[in-house]
């Protein structure tokens, strides 16, 4: 298994622009990367808060045993209700790095990669939920090809969402490689380098552990978590993700719109609650050498006022 790298590390963390006595949370631990760069640059009085879905994540955790750092497992979407329940208010910066981890990728046992013929899970949190295979297996087809197209961008979902259902009756789907094969059937054409089945496993991974969802529902409970002068820093790693962060982010530092009809100047409006910290950063040239997985990596910046 390939050791993770965590994505605009240094980025990241001076975003967070850290005070060494602040409360801080990490929102997706994976393998802990981020989290130890945050405890460097905390004091003994600071303090971090950490979330991870997946129990392996949360198993890897357990050997950081700084009394200032809390691991929980749990969705970040649970934000909120994590805070609440260690007594906490309100919190100096917020870290997401959105999207599936390389450890989780890399491991074969997971299903998430064409690369192994495992089992066809592809659960980020091992312990609940539908797998890939029970999705495939029970799902109409009209659903399976709008997973496909919407959350994969595949023009051939109409194709393989027939394939699949017709596939299924004589078989249960229930291994990457059958997945990865049938797949590599119907898709005739891609793009150069690019294997058949990316784009659907991206897809039903995507639909299985509810990636857009749990992101739009945690967005505006870390936006609300923030105190004056807090930042919120988001990593995503896909233009589906990325667009909803854009929007957010855009959103909160936009001022209040009144309705249509109500004849109010822009002047007298009240000023937005949040700023954007500059433009969307992208991981550099060098790191994308060094980490292909970070070529897609967009990074957003917002600061309560």
């Amino acid at each position: 298994m390939n050791a993770h790298q965590p994505v605009l590390l240094p980025e990241a963390v001076a975003a967070l622009s850290i005070k060494p006595e602040g409360l801080y949370v990490d929102g997706t631990f994976g393998r802990g990367g981020h989290s130890r760069a945050i405890l460097e640059k905390l004091g003994t009085a600071g303090r971090l808060i950490a979330l991870d879905r997946d129990p392996t994540a949360i198993a890897s955790g357990r050997e950081i045993t700084d009394a200032r750092f809390t691991l929980i497992h749990a969705a970040f979407s649970r934000l909120d209700e994590v805070l609440t329940a260690q007594g906490i208010g309100q919190v100096d910066g917020i870290l997401l790095d959105v999207g599936v981890s390389s450890p989780q990728l890399d491991d074969a046992s997971r299903g998430m990669s064409f690369r192994f013929d495992a089992p066809l899970d592809m659960r980020m949190d091992t312990t609940q939920g539908e797998t890939a295979a029970d999705f495939l297996a029970n799902a109409e087809q009209r659903q399976i090809e709008e997973v496909i197209r919407d959350y994969g961008e595949e023009r051939f979902a109409h194709a393989l969402a027939k394939a699949l259902v017709a596939a299924r009756v004589g078989q249960r789907i229930s291994s990457t490689g059958q997945l990865a094969a049938l797949v590599a059937s119907v898709v005739r054409t891609r793009e150069p380098g690019q294997h058949p089945a990316t784009r659907t496993f991206q897809a039903l991974r995507i639909h299985v552990n509810r990636e857009l969802e749990e992101l739009s529902l945690t967005l505006p409970q870390a936006l609300g978590r923030l105190k004056p002068g807090a930042r919120l820093v988001v990593i995503s790693f896909h233009s589906l993700e990325d667009r909803i962060v854009k929007r957010c982010l855009r959103d909160a530092a936009s001022p209040p719109q009144p309705p249509k009809w109500v004849p109010v100047r822009a002047a007298d409006l009240p000023a937005p609650t949040f700023r954007l910290m500059g433009k969307a950063i992208r991981a550099s040239a060098a790191e994308v050498a060094a980490n292909p997985r970070a070529r897609s990596a967009v990074m957003r910046v917002a600061e309560k006022l």
